[in-house]
């Protein structure tokens, strides 16, 4: 196990439970009396939250609440101990950042199938023949050079990405259509493109309140050097007031069918790939504070009263294509005995990077005895983020956290009987929890019958 920040000891943890005798590597170490860190941490503690101290919603019923629910149900031991060091922070469930990483390491300390190893890793060699050994990555988004290049080795040049340039997500539902039309660029193909048109004072109020707001905060170890061909859209705005309009807003070629008439700049909406319900706005990567985005994408057409699934970021961010290189039990397809888990296969957060380790680590397990790992059901809220890295365009994939869009929506007679959007979620959630009571208990008694024949063979 490779990683000391929350998908490794997660992993760690789990594979453990499940009888599983586990090394867990981590090269944040105390050398010579003093501690080597990476630019990133501040101490070399297990489970350090680097940035904020939230994981998200507690409210019933929305899709990072089903999450940790589907989570709590699977014995995470990470949420355990999230909860028992909360502290107060309304819908949400937040920890004392320092609390939190100590009850961590004590438990990993505590643990006797797991052994603590301070090193770096960086060669991954595959085990010898009638070597039951695996290997789980979870080395997150500051991944050293060393191992990222021998990731690189294995998986083939141009597979692993090293900046994350992501643009918003806004719900379907919440895009005004009458102010909107479809259209593809020069009537080419179908017409599967929303285009939000803008007329010259839309757009210059637009181009005055990007460049007027405040961006995100830069951290000192994320030095982001910027792409030419993927720049943030306040960068390209501050370069010339039409910059816009021969880049990402360029109107040529989107006649608008209900004037006649080219605008003067249009966004375009993309359906996102496997979220049927959500559309990303092409190539508006940005580095602007959330609520900043916010303000500013509601000045366009169609969008006044968008609902955002996900904001657009620029970061540093280590991850895997997972869909074309990893399997729905997280195991590399190429080489089965090597796993990824956490942001390095492509999720996105605190929280959804504890339920990849989480899997993982019943995946590994179950290879462990001898068995086929089983997938949790698409149907659940762990599945739908395991199915989407799994099978997402690997052209254009970009790392998700949970939300509602991932899920399986529900059936079309439903969806016309309730139109209550948080009915509808309830119902999901619902159908969620169900499907993962079913597999957990297939899994116990896979689990048993598994311990039942060992010790059969044993003599015990």
């Amino acid at each position: 196990m490779i990683g000391g920040g929350l998908a490794g000891p997660e992993a760690a943890l789990t594979a453990a439970r499940l009888g599983c005798q586990v090394d867990l590597y981590e090269m944040r170490a105390v050398v010579d009396g003093r501690p080597r860190l990476t630019p990133a941490h501040q101490t070399t503690e297990f489970g350090e939250l680097v940035c904020s101290n939230s994981l998200k919603s507690e409210s019933p019923h929305t899709a990072p609440w089903l999450l940790k629910q589907e989570m709590r149900c699977g014995h995470c031991a990470l949420l355990r101990l999230a909860d028992e060091t909360a502290v107060p922070a309304g819908h949400a469930l937040a920890v004392d950042r320092v609390e939190f990483s100590r009850r961590i390491s004590e438990e990993i300390a505590a643990e006797p199938a797991i052994r603590v190893i301070r090193k770096e890793v960086t060669r991954l060699d595959a085990p010898e023949s009638g070597d039951a050994a695996l290997t789980i990555v979870a080395t997150g988004p500051l991944t050293s050079d060393a191992l990222s290049a021998e990731i690189e080795r294995i998986t083939g040049a141009g597979r692993l990405a090293f900046y994350d340039s992501i643009s918003p997500i806004v719900d379907a539902d919440s895009i005004n259509m009458e102010r909107v039309y479809f259209a593809a660029r020069w009537d080419k193909g179908t017409a599967d493109y929303i285009n939000c048109p803008m007329d010259r004072g839309e757009y210059d109020r637009f181009v005055d309140a990007l460049l007027a707001a405040e961006p995100a905060e830069s951290r000192e170890w994320e030095k982001l050097d910027y792409f030419e061909g993927c720049l943030p859209i306040e960068v390209l705005a501050a370069r010339g007031r039409d910059t816009l309009r021969f880049g990402p807003m360029k109107p040529v070629g989107l006649r608008d069918p209900r004037t006649g008439k080219t605008p003067w700049a249009v966004v375009q909406l993309r359906k996102e790939n496997l979220r049927a319900l959500s559309y990303n706005l092409v190539g508006f990567q940005n580095h602007l504070k959330f609520g900043e985005q916010a303000r500013v994408l509601r000045l366009i057409p169609g969008l006044e009263n968008a609902q955002f699934l996900r904001y657009g970021q620029i970061h540093r961010n280590t991850y895997l294509c997972a869909p074309a290189l990893l399997d729905e039990t997280l195991r590399l397809k190429q080489a089965p005995w090597l796993m990824f888990a956490g942001q390095i296969c492509g999720v996105e957060g605190y929280t959804e990077s504890i339920a990849a380790g989480m899997l993982a680590g019943i995946y590994a397990a179950a290879i462990a005895r001898g068995q086929e790992p089983v997938p949790v059901p698409r149907a659940t809220a762990l599945g739908s983020l395991m199915h989407y890295i799994t099978h997402a365009e690997q052209k254009n994939f970009q790392p998700a956290n949970i939300t509602f869009d991932l899920l399986e929506p529900l059936e079309e007679e439903t969806r016309r009987k309730v139109r209550d959007k948080k009915e509808r979620h309830r119902i999901q959630c619902e159908r969620a929890l169900e499907a993962f009571d079913a597999w957990k208990a297939a899994l116990e008694e896979r689990l048993s019958a598994a311990t039942v024949s060992r010790a059969g063979r044993e003599g015990l």
